[in-house]
């Protein structure tokens, strides 16, 4: 870290707002700063440059023509690369993870070339994903289950140069047993929620990556029992 704030990059709000994914930022300076830590949230809108020195990117939801949009957006201003690159925390959210793979198809049939940060690549699935998401994060990243909500129509399919986030054991996720993709620090997810305020287990993780160093839990046991509480429930749900 180069500066004593920590410095959280919120990306294109105003493109891709659509489902309250700007929380997450929210929730990773909340935990940064009950730590001690002093972190302020940048706010990068639409037709302002893309800084390249920041500790943490977030990208979160929107339709395909918002999803496009950014999608160049990003390419042109490359900032948010240039960060990847030399090891800032990339997180998405639903469409932030097709904007972060390696390209993906639009409803109109469009094919889009990704930034590539993560090796991954979207088709339209046949039906919408609408509902609860469990996903099992053991066999990946190891912060205990996930839960989350979904709404979307892409299928994901992750190459050799990625891994999946977890296996899904309710929902749908990436449509083939598994959701989101992680590459490095650059991690994404199907999960809304917004998903950092419902696990706060990979908030932490995402504030290890930016830190260098695992933070030191945080004594909240009404959040954990609220976890709790959303994680029966959305086991006993069904995909919609």
């Amino acid at each position: 870290m180069g500066d004593s704030v920590l410095r959280i990059g919120l990306v294109l709000p105003d493109v891709l707002g659509t489902y309250g994914d700007s929380g997450n930022a929210t929730v990773l300076r909340q935990r940064l700063r009950w730590r001690g830590m002093p972190a302020e949230v940048l706010e990068i809108g639409y037709g302002q440059p893309v800084p390249d020195s920041l500790d943490a990117y977030l990208l979160g939801g929107g339709e395909d023509e918002a999803q496009a949009l950014a999608c160049d957006y990003l390419r042109a201003h490359p900032g948010l690369c240039r960060a990847a690159a030399r090891g800032s925390v990339v997180f998405g959210v639903c469409a932030g993870l097709q904007i972060l793979g390696t390209s993906f198809v639009t409803g109109d049939g469009r094919r889009h070339d990704g930034l590539g940060l993560l090796d991954a690549i979207t088709t339209p699935g046949r039906r919408r994903a609408v509902g609860e998401v469990v996903v099992d994060t053991a066999g990946g990243i190891g912060v205990g289950p996930l839960t989350g909500f979904e709404n979307h129509l892409g299928i994901t399919g992750v190459g050799p140069g990625s891994v999946p986030l977890g296996r899904v054991s309710a929902g749908a996720g990436n449509g083939d047993g598994g959701d989101g993709a992680v590459t490095g620090r650059v991690l994404a997810t199907y999960l809304h929620g917004p998903v950092l305020a419902r696990n706060p287990a990979l908030a932490d993780l995402l504030i290890g990556w930016m830190t260098g160093a695992p933070p030191a839990a945080l004594p909240l046991p009404e959040v954990d029992e609220l976890r709790r509480e959303r994680l029966r429930a959305a086991r006993g749900g069904t995909r919609r």
